[in-house]
């Protein structure tokens, strides 16, 4: 179930609770007059734990991380609760005599504080709960072994199972099943261009699977169908507290804003081309003719044209050649090279 779902139907559940505590409560004080006194204590249990809700909802900055924190955040309600009816306000002097306002006093305290303790729980980080216990501190997951992820983008890129083999990817790979079946269409369509990319995803992926080495999982979380693709994958992302992985610069800009760990395969592959400086030897293979007559071209392993002169008698052959200078054209970066001599 959706986390924010949860969270609704346990809101649901207490004013339900907090009502038929007041009724009963209600009833038991004046049996004779069941009808008023049913409906007094219904409000009266309404009206709490609208307020607790209403308190509820200021603190929902704080972010989910794990159901599993509620019966501590319990817990700690309950015991904030013993300690403050332990102060006996209600049976001290002249208010000693109103029992019946001590017991309400007393199961609104354990209500309100237990239901704000599991809340609150809900939606805090585990770091956080060294506050509450500062010689305790709870490991925090590591970055790289969070589950990531993968948008149609880079399952269709073809180059995840080779980042997966060299170990710079943690964690478990998660496809959500909008994913794959987005995937499928892309597969199943009569476009050659799409076809292919959608069957390249599918084989990445059944590559990935087969391989005991990595983790990949199928999420079946789905949203509500008028929920993009983007808005789908960064809703999933924020639940399981996940990162993504993507060549979609507008998703990873729309993911930051709301915190969450965005990884781009092109940023990645743009960060790791190399710096060529003027004066450095490379050796490098010519394969054709420059523009002008006496030029030839060659790459660089990320695609980089290197255009050396006096090359062309070479050409089909590497050379040693040392870098003479870069420009930068709008096609990309443009590096003049000599043969070395």
């Amino acid at each position: 179930m959706n986390p924010r779902a949860l969270l609704n139907v346990i809101r649901m559940f207490f004013l339900l609770l907090a009502s038929f505590i007041g009724v009963s409560v209600a009833l038991g004080e004046a049996p004779e007059n069941w009808w008023y006194a049913g409906w007094v204590g219904a409000i009266f249990g309404l009206g709490f734990a609208s307020l607790m809700i209403v308190f509820d909802l200021m603190l929902q900055g704080i972010s989910i991380r794990s159901f599993s924190h509620g019966t501590f955040g319990l817990l700690v309600g309950l015991l904030c609760a013993w300690l403050v009816t332990r102060i006996g306000f209600f049976k001290a002097g002249w208010v000693e005599q109103f029992e019946l306002a001590g017991n309400i006093f007393n199961l609104c305290i354990f209500l309100g504080f237990g239901f704000l303790g599991v809340m609150l729980a809900l939606r805090s980080k585990r770091e956080e709960f060294s506050l509450l216990i500062p010689y305790v501190r709870f490991r925090q997951d590591a970055l790289q072994d969070l589950p990531t992820l993968l948008d149609i983008s880079v399952i269709i890129d073809g180059r995840i199972p080779g980042i997966c083999v060299t170990g710079f990817l943690g964690g478990a790979l998660v496809v959500p099943r909008f994913v794959l079946n987005e995937l499928q269409k892309m597969a199943d369509s009569t476009d050659d261009i799409k076809r292919g990319r959608g069957k390249r995803g599918l084989e990445c992926l059944n590559l990935l699977q087969n391989d005991d080495a990595f983790e990949v999982k199928i999420q079946e979380e789905d949203f509500a169908p008028e929920y993009s693709s983007d808005q789908k994958l960064v809703e999933l992302a924020e639940i399981l507290s996940a990162r993504i992985l993507t060549n979609d610069a507008n998703l990873g800009d729309v993911a930051r804003l709301k915190g969450i760990v965005v990884l781009n395969l092109n940023e990645l592959a743009t960060s790791l081309h190399p710096i060529v400086s003027p004066g450095d030897e490379l050796e490098l293979e010519l394969v054709k003719e420059g523009r002008d007559s006496h030029q030839a071209v060659g790459y660089l392993p990320d695609g980089t044209m290197i255009v050396v002169n006096h090359g062309k008698p070479h050409i089909g052959t590497s050379q040693a050649v040392v870098v003479g200078g870069a420009v930068q054209t709008s096609a990309g970066r443009l590096i003049f090279a000599e043969l070395q001599r």
